[in-house]
């Protein structure tokens, strides 16, 4: 921070505050080696904010990378740095990435999870009648 006095680092927040935090952030830095489904990189995508994260779990799925986000190999700490600070001094490309970030999170809606679901269902059914009328 010392180093960087244009640069904002926030800490944990909550509720309407974290709310604030992205609505007013420009790039999402996520360096968790633990986290599973990854609401807070969902939250930071849908935001539009450029993320950093590691490349597994929820921002493997979601992030394409150098597409709408940047994804460091797995538990590498000098590749996620250099690619974090890399984007810190790239405006244009926080803003093409963040432009691009809404977009898999625009796809995780309930009306577009219901479709994929009924869809996987009408497969199952189907697949199901075709295995009966083999046998």
């Amino acid at each position: 921070q010392r180093e960087n006095p244009g640069i904002v680092v926030a800490g944990r927040r909550t509720g309407e505050d974290l709310a604030a935090h992205y609505a007013s952030g420009d790039v999402f830095v996520f360096p968790s080696i633990t986290e599973t489904y990854g609401n807070v990189t969902i939250e930071a995508m849908a935001s539009g904010l450029a993320v950093v994260a590691y490349d597994y779990a929820s921002a493997r799925e979601h992030i394409r990378h150098h597409v709408n986000g940047l994804l460091a190999p797995f538990d590498h700490g000098d590749a996620f740095m250099n690619l974090s600070a890399a984007l810190a001094r790239d405006g244009t490309r926080i803003r093409e990435l963040g432009a691009r970030a809404r977009e898999p999170a625009a796809r995780l809606d309930w009306s577009c999870i219901v479709a994929e679901f009924e869809r996987a269902m009408l497969e199952v059914s189907a697949t199901a009648v075709d295995a009966d009328a083999l046998a």
